[in-house]
């Protein structure tokens, strides 16, 4: 699977687009005189329920057009490029899990705000699952990126960690739910694009234990099957659980030490 990269647009354009509801000079170049056709919010939104319904690599700038009744020439006066417009789709993705702004209610105690910036991130990633095909190394730098980020931190930044502390237990949550939850929406893929389940994958393949696996090469393997240690309701969601708790386990005990 071929990966899209966001943070690739002109600087000066990205940023007047992404913060144009905050700035109003960012809403794209309009042609003198004329009554705009469109908006940018809804060559985002047509753009996002394309790749919602069929997959990031079917989202192109004509088909996009098209869902609108407008030319792609058109449509270039309002974004000027698929990386452009990419950006916009993830922030304004990652923009509906809705943290609770400084000063409104939120959970008590770090950890339930954490849980309940894990629990809104995994819903996004399900609901758009081409988020996990566009890799934010070079981050679009728009407000529902920030929205995430202030809220992460502020979840941290009372429970006496020093500020470096904080950013990296911050750095570590993000990093981990960002990749157990593409991990899960790409098991789902998986099961749906094959039309075959996981069990009966590993049933098909059944025939590897008995003339394959030779269990004096791999007796940890062993073992830990002999006394149930693979003997999961779901694997992916057990997984993510273990790993949550323990990472969570561990800044705990940073902040007592």
């Amino acid at each position: 699977m071929a990966l899209e990269h966001s943070g690739g647009s002109d600087p000066d354009r990205i940023l007047a687009l992404l913060w144009r509801h905050e700035r109003k000079t960012g809403d794209a170049k309009r042609p003198l005189g004329r009554k705009p056709i469109l908006t940018v919010d809804a060559v985002v939104a047509a753009a996002t329920a394309l790749a919602d319904a069929e997959g990031l690599p079917a989202m192109s700038m004509s088909r996009v057009a098209k869902s609108l009744g407008v030319g792609t020439m058109t449509l270039y006066t309002y974004i000027e490029s698929k990386a452009e417009l990419i950006d916009l789709m993830v922030d304004a993705a990652l923009g509906e899990r809705d943290f609770p702004a400084p000063g409104e209610p939120r959970p008590r105690g770090w950890r339930a705000q954490v849980e309940l910036f894990a629990e809104r991130t995994r819903a996004v990633y399900r609901r758009h699952p081409w988020l996990r095909q566009v890799s934010t190394i070079r981050p679009p730098l728009g407000p529902g990126l920030l929205a995430g980020s202030e809220y992460l931190i502020s979840a941290l930044s009372g429970t006496g960690l020093a500020p470096r502390k904080s950013s990296a237990a911050a750095n570590a949550i993000n990093a981990f739910v960002g990749a157990m939850v593409s991990y899960e929406v790409e098991s789902e893929q998986v099961e749906r694009a094959s039309g075959k389940s996981h069990d009966a994958w590993w049933a098909e393949r059944s025939v590897f234990w008995d003339e394959y696996f030779d269990q004096a090469r791999y007796p940890s393997i062993v073992d830990v099957w002999s006394r149930g240690g693979y003997d999961y309701e779901d694997v992916v969601v057990d997984v993510y659980e273990f790993g949550f708790r323990r990472l969570l386990d561990g800044i705990q005990a940073m902040i007592d030490d």
